[in-house]
């Protein structure tokens, strides 16, 4: 009696068929939720443990892209054997196949996301690479549907090689109007990945000064030391010769004086050492050399070299104030006179005969 029931044909199958489409789907439902349970419920309670996002990016490209795949895929299993009206078979079958896409590019997309979230924790952590992967990664994921999009239509059996031939000629005008554009736009991704300069650098690009305020997809901006904006093209910045001094581990810094030419032997020999005691006992400085360089106009010489700690250029200027006051104060101590421009003029005595005779040889020239 079970026997005949089992054989009786309903819609094309018999119930056993049927029997054994809602087993796999019951079993496979089944099996898909204590998966999910045992592996994500593990994987959450790990994350809950760690400080960074990425394992909680995992868990939600697993749970909203690798569950739903896995329950089309069950559900297309379970109804594989069963013999359906062409027409229903078609409508399942292209049902499948338009959520199993929107399922696979949202995975995809997660772990495009994923991987820029990962480049982005393994390298600095700094504004630039945050602010690139922010216009990157809605880029990537317009491309990846748009890509998406069309496996479907062509697996729905859409004809798509005439509007993929006209979106390929209508590519090459738009790459032709917009050349500059694309230019920039690749100067961009050379900044991104080769990065000269990032958000809150100092830089220097010919004549102009600032520091780095946003770098766009295509221009960069920069805030120069006066208060205006500053605007370069990508293809500028990556053509110039650019002068970061953010990137300077430490400052070189040289510069001259000058003392008096009757200043004597023993103190000339005493400057070095006096500068020297100076700049080492300054924090965050090096101290190089102290020479007596040169003959000048109207004074001797000196030129000093020390290196500040720091790419601070307000740091460096406070080091240089205490430099010149203490050296102020250690020439006065000593009776160092510094050098500045003087002309002396010398007269020679001449006695009043010849004053006159002077006098008495112009008269009898006829000259007043």
């Amino acid at each position: 009696m079970t026997s005949d029931f089992l054989q009786v044909t309903f819609l094309y199958n018999q119930v056993i068929d049927y029997l054994i489409a809602l087993i796999i789907l019951v079993v496979g439902i089944f099996l898909i939720k204590i998966l999910r349970q045992v592996i994500v419920g593990r994987l959450k309670r790990w994350a809950a443990k760690t400080t960074t996002q990425l394992d909680d990016s995992l868990i939600q490209m697993i749970e909203r892209a690798v569950i739903p795949i896995l329950y089309v895929g069950t559900f297309y299993v379970a109804i594989a054997n069963l013999t359906l009206h062409p027409i229903l078979d078609q409508v399942i079958d292209a049902l499948t196949l338009i959520v199993a896409t929107i399922l696979g590019i949202r995975l995809l997309v997660s772990l495009v996301e994923y991987g820029f979230r990962l480049y982005w924790l393994t390298r600095r952590q700094s504004e630039t690479v945050q602010q690139a992967l922010d216009a990157l990664i809605p880029a990537a994921r317009i491309a990846i549907w748009a890509l998406g999009i069309v496996f479907l239509l062509d697996n729905l059996g859409f004809d798509i090689s005439a509007v993929v031939a006209g979106l390929g000629i209508g590519g090459v005008a738009i790459a032709l109007a917009s050349q500059g554009f694309l230019q920039d736009l690749f100067s961009y991704f050379s900044i991104l990945f080769d990065r000269p300069f990032e958000l809150g650098d100092f830089i220097i690009v010919g004549d102009f000064l600032g520091s780095v305020e946003h770098i766009g997809i295509k221009t960069t901006r920069l805030r120069s030391l006066s208060g205006e904006q500053l605007i370069f093209a990508n293809t500028d910045l990556t053509s110039s010769r650019i002068r970061n001094y953010k990137r300077m581990p430490k400052r070189r810094v040289a510069f001259k004086f000058g003392v008096l030419y009757e200043t004597s032997q023993e103190k000339l020999q005493l400057i070095p050492e006096i500068v020297q005691g100076i700049v080492e006992n300054l924090d965050n400085t090096t101290f190089d050399r102290a020479h007596f360089s040169d003959y000048g106009d109207f004074s001797l010489n000196f030129e000093v070299v020390y290196y500040v700690l720091s790419s601070d250029y307000n740091l460096y200027m406070d080091i240089q104030q205490q430099l010149n006051l203490q050296l102020k104060q250690e020439f006065e101590a000593r009776q160092i006179e510094f050098a500045y421009p003087t002309q002396v003029t010398y007269f020679g005595n001449l006695n009043t005969g010849e004053i006159s005779d002077s006098l008495s040889a112009l008269v009898a020239d006829g000259k007043p």
